[in-house]
């Protein structure tokens, strides 16, 4: 459904042309200071058009607050965002309503609800609605204990490593009007020991599970990840070095049984390049019943992980805030 959580519960909804989106979370400590401004930083990080090879659909991302706040704090009580959908051009879905776009959710998406889902800009399944997940990740930080740090980047860019080439590499691929992933990295620092469960509540199935929410993701490693897998246990052990727990090395990525150990919290996801690409594809038609061509018009990323990056650890946030007790 489009519920998730236990402690710090979320449910979203909207569609990427509708009215608006929005998000209700509820398990919020009451108390916490909080207003529009709080979002400013985080909700830039994600907005089209604040970089190069970003959508040019430019939404302004203001939050509105409707419940849950009383005087800047919050109430404890549901806390419910508005986000307003003010830059749409739904015209530019009209070719793509049964002659679905390779890579989306418009195939499944169809057959799923009958064809009565909302087909503009992907509809319910689309980024667009990230940005609620942003919102709720400024939240879960302000949960989190005092000394939590997050510290996010992109390491790669369509299979380069090179920060000083990522430029480089988003205009060779729009001028060929193609698209490239990327690979964003989230570390946190201050994160308790003892978290988590044992096996299906584990640390890593949690977050995990929220950052395969996220749209384009398609690949989750902690720690030393699938490199691990190439490694002999002798090189990826991680050797504990006093009383606290803490390691010599943290190729864990911060998590053993899937319980925090109170070292840095390191997690990568792998989101996929943007399926939306302007050079003409093959593509079945339903009303044709034909392999057709299709272009896809709008406006796209040329890398979604450039704006993916915050969601990532808005994800994560909100995936520690669940392991906060009342």
């Amino acid at each position: 459904m489009n519920q998730f959580g236990y402690n710090f519960r979320l449910a979203l909804w909207g569609e990427s042309h509708g009215p608006m989106v929005g998000i209700t979370i509820d398990g919020v400590r009451p108390g916490i200071p909080l207003s529009e401004a709080d979002f400013a930083e985080d909700l830039a990080r994600r907005r089209g058009g604040s970089a190069p090879g970003t959508t040019p659909r430019r939404e302004p991302d203001l939050p509105q607050i409707v419940s849950g706040l009383y005087n800047g704090h919050t109430t404890g009580a549901p806390l419910t965002l508005l986000f307003a959908n003010t830059n749409t051009r739904s015209q530019d879905y009209a070719n793509v309503v049964r002659h679905f776009r390779p890579s989306h959710a418009d195939t499944v998406a169809h057959f799923k609800y009958g064809g009565f889902n909302d087909p503009r800009g992907g509809g319910h399944f689309s980024a667009r609605l990230t940005v609620t997940l942003v919102a709720a990740g400024v939240v879960a930080k302000k949960m989190l204990p005092e000394g939590v740090r997050f510290t996010t980047r992109l390491t790669e860019i369509g299979g380069c490593t090179d920060p000083q080439r990522f430029e480089e590499v988003l205009r060779a691929a729009a001028a060929d009007l193609d698209s490239v992933g990327g690979i964003v990295e989230c570390r946190v620092q201050g994160v308790p020991r003892g978290w988590g469960e044992p096996f299906f509540d584990s640390v890593e199935s949690i977050i995990a599970h929220l950052l395969f929410s996220v749209p384009a993701v398609k690949g989750v490693e902690f720690g030393s990840g699938f490199a691990g897998s190439r490694m002999r246990g002798s090189q990826n052990n991680d050797p504990v070095i006093d009383a606290q727990g803490t390691t010599s090395t943290n190729n864990a990525g911060g998590i053993n049984g899937g319980i925090t150990n109170g070292n840095e919290l390191v997690v990568r996801a792998a989101l996929k390049p943007t399926p939306s690409i302007a050079r003409e594809q093959m593509t079945f038609n339903l009303d044709t019943q034909r392999i057709e061509p299709l272009t896809i018009h709008g406006r796209h990323d040329v890398c979604v992980a450039l704006r993916g990056a915050v969601v990532v650890e808005a994800a994560v946030a909100i995936a520690l805030a669940n392991f906060i007790h009342a």
